[in-house]
Formats: structure tokens, C-alpha cells, sequence
């Protein structure tokens, strides 16, 4: 039985529901009686109005009897007061007879074991439901299940790209299930926000938080951003465009509005620069020189652009393309230096410079005594001690080297001495 999604734990900053609402205005008190009026919420993204006939002292979060279509119905309380208002502009109020549905009740222990039960049919149902519509070949996919409270109706939410004939699946799953049936069409957005997740902003999907009313998305909102047309970058978890692709393009829009136009190339008086991209929000354009590559890519300011191509409708070039008093003014613009590289998304990437250690004499002479003060050679640079040793190690070398030179020439003298002193040899 999953009761969290139904939004029954409750916190010091409200509940884990999804599109939970906080009542700022509870606070203030009007004359016009809201009261009578309450939100229920159900299952994910569900909510409806209903109306107080019983003047029942209701609080938000408390678990409710509702009039449905047939039977009752178990809900949460989730907005009460002048809020109520506000939030029936955004939703859609479901009416009976022109008239607004009531609350019957608090809700009782039975009604909530028999609530509990409705709920842990559902997953159940589900899988259940998408074998049939295999077996009966239809093009549609079974999203959701969510059972009314008293377990006399069911409601399944479908997907589908067309028009889908389900009177025969309506016929099996009623004798199935044993309850009254309602099919309902979501689309791809809907079905996101009903089953929730993480976007790549790392944060949760908007449309399973906040949003209830989905608004069409296209490519020009990326056009006016800047962004590149990828599909896979563009997409969201549901398959569609981004939805926060809309949030700020009217900021975007009203930037450009005294923007030059970018398809006209720049003449200056040794090469003509075509545009490359924009920075919109910070009034940059980069120009790229004809024939080369955009490794030699050159920012103009939006204000010099337009006396460029001022300059060349009246037939003049200007010697430079941007000034000097440009560059400075684009230089105190630049607030922001990547200086240790942090925002270099391979840096952990790369093989780490292998540094070598230095080597340390720290060996003692054990035989010293510790009382003795040092000498002169202790009080020296480590290095200048090494160099002396080493002086006198090689100085010790050559005067052996000299003594061995010397032994052997004494004996190549005597040798010699004798071979004068031998008698000749009688042939």
C-alpha cells in the first residue's frame, strides 16, 4: 500500500505530494465566506473543488468523504480559504447539475482500510490491463491506474497517437476487474508528471511539481535563445520539447528588439566578417573573417555593429572593425575569469604530472654526541656541504690516481735498467 504519493506525510513546510500548494494567504481574512469551499486533492496530478454543505471544521491535510460518480470518493484537503479562488482560475472545476459537489464526511477507520485496500490493487490492475490491450492488438499503452476510494470505479489513464475503438477492452476489463470503468487520454507531458524524475537540471520535473497547465513548445524558443537545434539535448523524459525552453525566451525577445540584423556582413577596408553567434543577454556579436574558421572569431558590440553597417550603406569602410574605446568598454565588462580551470569539464580527466620527489639526507651520525655544538659545515647550506664533499672525494681520487701513476713509472725505469745491464746473447 503506497499512501506517501497521496500526500499523507506531513511536514513543517507541508507534505511530499505532488503540486503541493502553499496557502500564503492564510493569514488574511476577507469578508467573502471561502470556507464553504475547499481543493481536495487525489492520485498525482487529480484535484477538484467540492463545497462544504455540512460546515464541517476541515483542516488541510485531513482525509475526507467526497460526493462521486457513483459512490464516494477519498481525498486530502490540500487548500482552504481565499486561495481557493485563485486556484479554481488555473483548474477545472468538475460540476453536477450546475452545481458543486459536496463533502460528506471525515473520513472513518473503514473507509480508510477500504481507501488502503483501492490502493494496493493498483500496480496490480495496471499490469494486468496492458496484457489485455496485447492481447487485443491495440495501439495504446495502459500509463496509470487509480481507483475511487470505495473500489467501485476505476479510472485508466492511456496513451495513444490516435483515435483507439476500446469498447471491447471496456467489456473485458469490466468482467476482469468487477468494476465500473472510465478510460482517460493523457499525453506524453501528462504521463511525465504522473510518474515524476529527475531532469538534467538535477532538480524535479516541473511538471510533476508545480506545473498543471502544459503550454505547446516549439523550435523557435530555441531560435530566439541561441541554443543549437538538438533533438537529444532539446528532449525531455517524455519524448517532447522542454517545457522551461518557454520560461525565459520572452526575456530573450525583448532583448533583441533593437538588435541589428545578422545576415548582413561587415566591410572593413581589408576583410569582409560574416556573423557566427550572439550573445544576446550580454549585447555581443562574434563575427568570423571570410575564408577562415571560427578559431579566429572577432566580438563586436551590438552599438558598433549598427555604425558598421551604417558605414557601408553610405559606401564607407571603417580601417578597424572594433575600436579602441570598445575593446576597453568590453574589457570592464568581463566580470568573470576561469583562472583555475573549474569550469573545464575533462579536468579529471586528464593523466596527473608525475613530479619527482627530492631526496633528503636525513640520516644522523650516530657516534656524535649530542651536547657537542655543531661545526661550521652544519650551519651551511645542505647544498654547499655536498659540493665540498664531493670537491674532496674527487681531489682524494687524483692524488691516488698521481701515486699509482708514479709507482708505475718507477718500475717501467727500472725495468729498463735492467735489460741494459744483460750481456748480449753468443749466436
Amino acid at each position: 500500500m503506497d499512501t506517501t504519493e497521496r500526500g499523507i506525510c506531513k511536514t513543517a513546510s507541508g507534505c511530499c505530494a505532488k503540486l503541493h500548494v502553499t496557502d500564503w494567504l492564510n493569514d488574511i481574512k476577507t469578508a467573502i465566506p471561502g470556507d464553504d469551499i475547499v481543493e481536495v486533492r487525489f492520485k498525482n496530478t487529480r484535484k477538484d473543488y467540492y463545497r462544504n454543505v455540512n460546515n464541517l471544521n476541515l483542516n488541510v491535510g485531513d482525509l475526507i468523504a467526497v460526493e462521486g460518480s457513483p459512490g464516494h470518493d477519498i481525498g486530502i484537503v490540500s487548500v482552504k480559504g481565499e486561495l481557493v479562488f485563485e486556484q479554481m482560475k488555473r483548474h477545472k472545476v468538475t460540476l453536477n447539475n450546475g452545481e458543486y459537489r459536496k463533502v460528506y464526511r471525515k473520513a472513518k477507520s473503514v473507509d480508510i482500510d477500504k481507501w488502503k485496500e483501492a490502493i494496493s490493487l493498483e500496480h496490480e490492475t495496471m499490469i494486468k490491463s496492458r496484457q489485455i490491450v496485447n492481447d487485443l492488438g491495440l495501439d495504446m499503452k495502459i500509463g496509470d491506474v487509480e481507483y475511487q476510494g470505495d473500489r467501485t470505479k476505476a479510472i485508466f489513464y492511456y496513451i495513444a497517437d490516435g483515435r483507439v475503438d476500446f469498447r471491447q477492452l471496456i467489456k473485458v476489463l469490466a468482467e476482469t476487474f468487477r468494476i465500473r470503468i472510465e478510460m482517460k487520454q493523457i499525453g506524453a507531458r501528462q504521463e511525465a508528471g504522473r510518474i515524476g524524475g529527475i531532469g538534467p537540471c538535477g532538480r524535479e520535473l516541473c511538471c510533476s511539481t508545480w506545473m498543471n497547465n502544459f503550454v505547446s513548445v516549439s523550435t523557435n524558443a530555441a531560435r530566439y535563445q541561441e541554443i543549437s537545434l538538438n533533438p537529444q539535448k532539446l528532449a525531455g523524459q517524455c519524448g517532447k520539447l522542454k517545457c522551461c525552453l518557454n520560461f525565459e525566451v520572452d526575456t530573450y525577445v525583448d532583448a533583441q528588439r533593437d538588435f541589428p540584423s545578422n545576415n548582413i556582413p561587415l566591410h572593413s577596408e581589408n576583410l569582409t566578417y560574416h556573423f557566427f553567434k550572439a550573445d544576446i543577454l550580454g549585447g555581443i556579436y562574434w563575427y568570423a573573417p571570410q575564408g577562415n574558421g571560427p578559431s579566429n572569431l572577432v566580438s563586436v558590440p551590438v552599438e558598433r555593429v549598427k555604425e558598421v553597417q551604417r558605414m557601408n550603406r553610405n559606401g564607407k569602410k571603417p580601417e578597424k572593425l572594433v575600436t579602441e574605446s570598445y575593446e576597453t568598454a568590453a574589457k570592464k565588462a568581463e566580470s568573470f575569469q576561469n583562472v583555475v580551470g573549474q569550469d573545464d569539464l575533462h579536468r579529471f580527466d586528464r593523466p596527473k604530472k608525475q613530479t619527482r620527489k627530492k631526496s633528503r639526507n636525513t640520516r644522523r651520525n650516530p657516534n656524535r654526541n649530542p651536547n657537542q655544538p655543531q661545526g661550521e659545515n652544519q650551519n651551511k647550506p645542505q647544498g654547499q656541504r655536498r659540493i665540498k664533499v664531493v670537491k674532496q672525494g674527487q681531489k682524494e681520487n687524483q692524488d691516488t690516481r698521481q701515486v699509482q701513476n708514479n709507482a708505475q713509472g718507477k718500475n717501467e725505469k727500472d725495468g729498463r735498467r735492467q735489460n741494459t745491464n744483460r750481456k748480449p746473447r753468443r749466436r
